[in-house]
């Protein structure tokens, strides 16, 4: 999949509105600094090869849209605010979820498949907006770099010992300082994790406070660490518990439990509604991902829900092209007229298919239907581009606009918009798109290069000049400290 169109194609899950970048600055430091405050029990060590392996990341209106109706009570609760921190979905099939500087969450699109009831997921934006609201990425930085300190000091009080008992002939004196030299970095390890795990505890019992003030119960967040438990427990007896980055899994659920079930919200239920949505992001991301045995078992056709049609009209767009799928999309369509989701796959699906002009209609509704969504209006400028019919580009450039303001990071939306000005001859315009999406791909020198040309042909102290100059005078982070 080329990371500048960035778009997934049917063959590989063309999710609607998903676009699919490499995030390639943020997530290297995350995985090689190692200081991701990760839900997972018991997670091991990332491999060199993997520290440098690009995450995957899923973008797409319905689900980010329903994760962040999840997550704003919680974010409210928290004290930071209802839009507190930007959630990104990644292609991973594990069942993980972590936080990054820039208030960043992390959530894999296993947990979300997994997870059979929103108020699992809403516990585990609860506990990860425990780490955000308690500083602990800082704060675990700060620590590192204490242990760190404490780490040399013991290596040159030990190389001193050697250098003692050399200088006595003493050779106990000399094996001991030898022996003791292994001391500096366990004892910089162990008070590392230490300081996770008091982390850990915190977010628990921080969850467990978000949780009671928006009147949701804490079960969904139990049945995620017993999960976990499940998962650990074999290799559990054999590892020392003080050099896990968490508690041992049996005695933090015991704790969370005894606390949590005293709420007079434990058996508090999530709402149907809610529920629905949940069904419908699983069916998508199952339709998008997985095999068709794997989307039957999860979604039978003979279940006659709305997911299970969901499910199977993405799978039959996917794998057998949009003629198969356009009647199951058109009966979705039917059953619920107002959801801008149905809509917005019908438009993907002709688009896709080379039928722009016939795209452009569902898509129109879809935007009609769901104005705030800037994946859904970058979709609708690229369909309406897509038609070739330059009467029709001023409004693809407004759709491309509008998109990538509210989705500033999506280079494929600055790459249509680049060929719109294009084709209207408004080549500083295009370049300056141009640029843009290279630099969120991360291709500063080309991206340079092409503010360069912005330059000289606007007049300075323009507003496409001074953008080029951002462009020019940027700098990559340093992933390496």
């Amino acid at each position: 999949m080329n990371s500048i169109t960035g778009h997934l194609r049917p063959s590989f899950s063309a999710m609607p509105s998903i676009f699919l970048r490499r995030f390639r600055h943020t997530a290297k430091a995350v995985f090689s600094l190692g200081l991701a405050a990760s839900l997972a029990f018991a997670a091991q060590p990332e491999t060199a090869s993997a520290q440098q392996r690009p995450m995957k990341i899923i973008r797409d209106a319905e689900i980010e849209a329903l994760l962040m109706d999840y997550a704003r009570p919680i974010f409210r609760a928290a004290g930071i605010g209802s839009s507190g921190a930007q959630i990104v979905i990644i292609d991973n099939r594990e069942f993980n979820a972590f936080v990054a500087s820039g208030r960043r969450m992390y959530i894999n699109s296993g947990a979300l498949l997994e997870a059979e009831t929103p108020n699992e997921i809403i516990g585990v934006i609860a506990h990860e907006t425990g780490h955000l609201a308690g500083g602990h990425l800082q704060n675990l930085r700060n620590e590192m770099a204490r242990a760190q300190a404490i780490g040399a000091l013991a290596s040159i009080l030990s190389a001193g010992a050697m250098v003692a008992g050399a200088a006595a002939g003493s050779s106990g004196v000399g094996r001991g300082g030898a022996a003791a030299m292994t001391v500096g970095p366990g004892m910089a390890m162990r008070s590392v994790l230490s300081y996770r795990r008091a982390q850990e505890i915190s977010a628990d019992r921080a969850a467990l406070t978000y949780l009671n003030s928006t009147h949701q119960s804490a079960k969904g967040m139990i049945k995620t660490f017993r999960r976990f438990a499940d998962q650990s427990l074999f290799s559990a007896q054999y590892v020392d518990p003080y050099v896990q980055s968490h508690p041992m899994p049996a005695e933090r659920i015991a704790q969370l439990e005894t606390i949590a079930a005293k709420s007079q919200y434990w058996d508090a239920k999530d709402p149907p509604s809610l529920q629905l949505r949940h069904d419908m992001m699983r069916a998508k991301l199952s339709g998008y991902t997985e095999s068709p045995a794997r989307v039957e078992q999860r979604f039978p056709r003979s279940q006659k829900t709305l997911p299970s049609a969901y499910a199977h009209a993405i799978l039959a767009y996917r794998t057998g092209g949009v003629r198969n799928a356009l009647g199951q999309i058109d009966a979705l369509i039917k059953s619920d007229p107002n959801n801008p989701y149905f809509h917005e796959l019908k438009g993907q699906a002709l688009l896709e298919s080379g039928k722009a002009d016939a795209a452009v209609a569902p898509l129109r509704q879809a935007y009609a239907l769901a104005p705030d969504a800037g994946l859904i209006r970058i979709l609708l400028g690229h369909a309406i581009l897509e038609t070739g019919r330059d009467a029709l580009l001023g409004e693809a450039i407004g759709h491309l606009r509008a998109g990538v303001t509210s989705e500033p990071l999506s280079a494929l939306g600055y790459r249509y918009l680049a060929m719109a000005y294009a084709r209207q001859g408004r080549i500083p315009q295009a370049e300056l798109a141009t640029a843009n999406g290279l630099l969120i791909d991360g291709d500063v020198r080309t991206a340079q290069s092409y503010a360069k040309r912005v330059q000289a042909k606007v007049k300075r102290g323009s507003p496409e000049w001074l953008q080029a100059d951002d462009i020019l005078t940027y700098k990559p982070p340093d992933t390496q400290r």
